[in-house]
């Protein structure tokens, strides 16, 4: 019970303290901390816009690719991840729906799941979305984009 409660602290702490994105496999949901989070790196930011409680295919990529740890660990070392979420059913504050409808509209997303590969500005540098062949040939995937 000890071990559960301190793990609830930390977590507690982490979220409190916005590192969200030190956890391994976090998605952060402002597009400016994810543009700093780049600069600071050097790396690019993978953005994901999702409808995640009704997309079918947006649940799907998530459970095939970005759940999983061969991806996590690819993510963690060589992209800031963004989630820009649509849901239907979950509770979003009006920064974070304002935001991700801006971006939509900017980047002329018509459907989901679409996977931006964007520089530490917000400049799109490819798209794509949903892919067979799980984790190992998304990340493959990803790195011929980013390499273009």
């Amino acid at each position: 019970m000890k071990r559960v409660i301190q793990r609830l602290v930390l977590v507690a702490v982490l979220i409190a303290g916005g590192a969200m994105q030190a956890v391994a496999g976090t998605w952060l949901t402002d597009v400016e901390e994810a543009k700093r989070a780049a600069a600071k790196k050097g790396v690019p930011i993978v953005a994901n816009f999702s409808g995640s409680d009704w997309c079918g295919w947006c649940i799907k990529l998530d459970e095939e690719v970005f759940a999983k740890e061969e991806f996590l660990s690819y993510a963690k070392d060589n992209v800031i991840l963004l989630t820009l979420d649509f849901p239907r059913r979950k509770v979003q504050s009006k920064a974070v729906s304002d935001q991700n409808k801006a971006l939509a509209s900017k980047h002329g997303v018509r459907g989901f799941p679409t996977v931006l590969v964007l520089d530490a500005t917000g400049k799109e540098l490819a798209k794509t979305g949903y892919r067979k062949g799980g984790p190992a040939a998304y990340v493959e995937h990803l790195k011929q984009l980013i390499a273009k």
